[in-house]
């Protein structure tokens, strides 16, 4: 986690989220495990917590090679997010990203991180309005970009 600045005493936490189409122009989506702390159950988009210094290129790269068993290219910035959270600040940004090499997983043996229980493309991304509801930053990113609501 990046503690730089969440306001007085609060750590600040930098996620990114990625979007990612395939060559027909399906969304990758993810669900998270029903043991998830914070969205259990629901279906959202790959992201991952940065770490320090890490910049969005090299997160993007770490999402797709420890979550999704993918070479992952970060493309253009989709859009920023932030909110308060019990005990800390998170902002997110979301960025369409290209896969490069393989074919997306879930969930990937690497257990030092999260894990998405699976993995799947889709072409409606009305997918992601339960997770947005329940407060999903890159869910409510992504809807809002696709001129839709929650």
């Amino acid at each position: 986690m990046n503690a730089t600045s969440g306001g007085p005493g609060r750590p600040l936490k930098r996620s990114i989220a990625v979007a990612v189409r395939d060559a027909g122009g399906r969304l990758l989506v993810v669900k998270r495990a029903d043991d998830d702390e914070s969205l259990p159950g629901v279906w959202g988009l790959p992201a991952a917590t940065s770490y320090d210094g890490e910049d969005a290129a090299a997160t993007v790269a770490r999402i797709g090679r420890q979550k999704l068993g993918v070479t992952l290219r970060l493309g253009a910035h989709v859009g920023t997010e932030s909110d308060d959270r019990t005990g800390y600040a998170i902002r997110l940004d979301e960025y369409t990203a290209e896969v490069t090499g393989g074919t997306p997983e879930a969930p990937q043996p690497d257990t030092s991180v999260s894990q998405y229980a699976t993995c799947a493309y889709v072409t409606d991304p009305a997918i992601l309005r339960e997770a947005a509801r329940r407060g999903s930053l890159c869910s409510r990113i992504y809807l809002r970009s696709a001129g839709l609501t929650w």
